[in-house]
């Protein structure tokens, strides 16, 4: 029987869409992944909901080490709700998930000395039918993620297809620069002694 306590299932229905539209606020071109087999391949998880069941895009961890640490910058702020994560098969699936929010500086010499905001042990899940919830209220102002999978289901290498991000986001707020620009001087603002004047004069 599936404990449910920290997972939702949902539909696979496609309009569910909508629900995982965050992909669309990441900075992709900043995205990494530490130990991912080919660099750069961590972009290839970051989609539409509707081509989440691609099997033509992936990201591999290093054969003989499963592990994985993925940094996800955003474009804005935003409120994290639940997570979806399409591994691959033959035990190449992560087992676990630990989150980290605005924390851009873990790697893997000190993720395991520092507490993640919220952890799972997730399941193998070929179609995102499984959604992760996480703790609202310790995931908002969200700049950054970053996400580690230290083990996977027993296989030398970890696949991951899909990463979904549920949310709300917010653009970053530019604060306005207010100048005051005398338009006319004023005698009384630029007074200037006699003794002053004399000196500049000789």
């Amino acid at each position: 029987m599936c404990d449910c306590k920290d997972h939702v299932h949902g539909s696979d229905a496609g309009d569910r869409g909508p629900e995982f539209s965050l992909f669309q606020h990441i900075a992709i071109d900043q995205a990494r992944a530490l130990n991912e087999r080919v660099v750069g391949s961590v972009r290839n998880v970051f989609r539409p909901w509707e081509d989440r069941l691609d099997r033509t895009r992936f990201m591999d961890s290093n054969e003989d080490d499963p592990e994985l640490l993925v940094h996800i910058p955003f474009t804005g702020v935003v409120k994290l709700k639940s997570i979806v994560v399409i591994g691959g098969e033959d035990g190449t699936a992560p087992s676990k998930m630990r989150v980290f929010t605005n924390r851009d500086d873990i790697d893997f010499s000190t993720v395991n000395d520092v507490v993640p905001v919220q952890a799972w042990d997730i399941h193998e899940d070929t179609r995102g039918a499984i959604e992760y919830t996480t703790r609202a209220a310790k995931f908002i102002n969200v700049s950054s993620l970053s996400i580690h999978f230290p083990s996977n289901f027993g296989a030398d290498s970890s696949r991951i297809y899909y990463i979904g991000l549920k949310g709300d986001f917010q653009p970053l707020k530019r604060e306005a620069v207010m100048a005051v620009y005398e338009s006319k001087p004023q005698l009384a603002d630029h007074k200037t002694s006699s003794a002053e004047m004399s000196r500049s004069i000789q």
